[in-house]
């Protein structure tokens, strides 16, 4: 149990400060769309084909390398739209560019997305962070076990009473098994998504072969006849009563035109209901529809929506707030009174007492 003991401290020591960094950046994007206050970010969403056309071509006029937009939704009223080198544009439903922004430190919302995400640090952040969540697992699990010893002493507080080491170890270990259910679940889901082939391996008895649709490489490109409302008419006919959600338009030239939609049993914001279009013709080349496939994957399009309260209402998302900040709370002062220790004890080497001289 010491060894235990020691390297939960010890490894809560390295890491606590970058744990309370991804809790804190989680706790701002899960009330991201109650701050961000532009003009018609609270409008109602209208996604019929003719106003989604509108929206695809005033994104196309605003800048040139229209990669994707991002239709208005329950959360945000605006679509936003994201271009090849990184700026992008929120429009409002009426056709008003209402913001733009050259890059992600222009937007909060953007670069607090990126800090949760990827650590700033690209695809090795992500990785780092997939890391911290199998971390965060252990830490979870290993608190629980030391805590047992010292369950008769339990008195719940949200922040330590005085900042002495006793005190402070104690809030960490009430608060911390308070917190543990919720840690767990957003330590697996967050891992889960970081790292697709553990989910594979988890789930691969529920799951069925199942070939990816076959897609065209030989298209007429993207060009100013193409319409775009008989486009957003032609995905909305594949599923008759899913949601738009998303616009992804040709990585490469002579590929369709990909739309995302979603529908009614689906818990993610944007579905993972595809549909692909040809650019000249609007006709519809293929699709790939999730009521389909198998239970695997109906568990893993929900890891996103529980682990960012997109489902659950205000309920949820209040219980993922408490764990963002029991996480915040953990990790800071377990990096604080752990270093704090070391140096003090350090200090404390290095002063010798004077001897008396007569």
């Amino acid at each position: 149990m010491k060894v235990l003991s020691l390297l939960h401290r010890w490894t809560g020591g390295f890491v606590g400060l970058l744990l309370a960094v991804i809790g804190l950046s989680g706790i701002a994007l899960l009330w991201e769309d109650s701050w961000i206050m532009l003009d018609g970010a609270g409008d109602a969403p209208i996604s019929g084909p003719a106003e989604l056309g509108k929206a695809v071509e005033v994104a196309m006029e605003t800048a040139p390398g229209l990669s994707r937009i991002t239709f208005a939704g329950e959360d945000m009223g605006l679509h936003q739209a994201v271009y090849a080198d990184g700026s992008g544009a929120y429009i409002a439903q009426d056709g008003t560019v209402v913001e733009r922004w050259s890059g992600m430190w222009e937007r909060p919302e953007l670069w607090l997305f990126d800090l949760h995400h990827y650590l700033l640090l690209g695809e090795t952040g992500k990785t780092i962070t997939g890391i911290l969540g199998i971390v965060l697992l252990a830490f979870t699990i290993t608190g629980i076990i030391l805590w047992w010893r010292t369950r008769k002493t339990f008195r719940f507080r949200l922040w330590p009473p005085r900042y002495t080491a006793s005190a402070i170890v104690r809030q960490h270990r009430d608060l911390g098994v308070v917190a543990s259910p919720l840690l767990l679940l957003a330590a697996a889901t967050g891992t889960l998504m970081v790292f697709p082939a553990i989910s594979s391996f988890l789930l691969a008895p529920l799951s069925e072969e199942r070939a990816k649709p076959a897609l065209p490489s030989d298209l007429a490109p993207v060009a100013e006849t193409t319409d775009w409302a008989r486009v957003m008419g032609n995905a909305q006919a594949a599923y008759p009563e899913a949601a738009a959600r998303r616009l992804m338009m040709p990585v490469t030239p002579g590929e369709p035109i990909a739309i995302r939609l979603r529908q009614g049993f689906e818990w993610t914001p944007n579905g993972r209901s595809y549909v692909w279009i040809a650019p000249d013709t609007g006709a519809v080349v293929a699709r790939d529809d999730p009521a389909e496939r198998d239970m695997a994957t109906a568990i893993t399009e929900k890891y996103y929506p529980i682990h960012a309260a997109k489902v659950g209402g205000l309920l949820w998302r209040i219980v993922m707030t408490f764990a963002g900040f029991a996480l915040v709370v953990l990790g800071s002062l377990a990096t604080w009174s752990f270093w704090r220790a070391r140096v003090g004890r350090r200090s404390g080497a290095l002063v010798q007492p004077r001897r008396a001289t007569s």
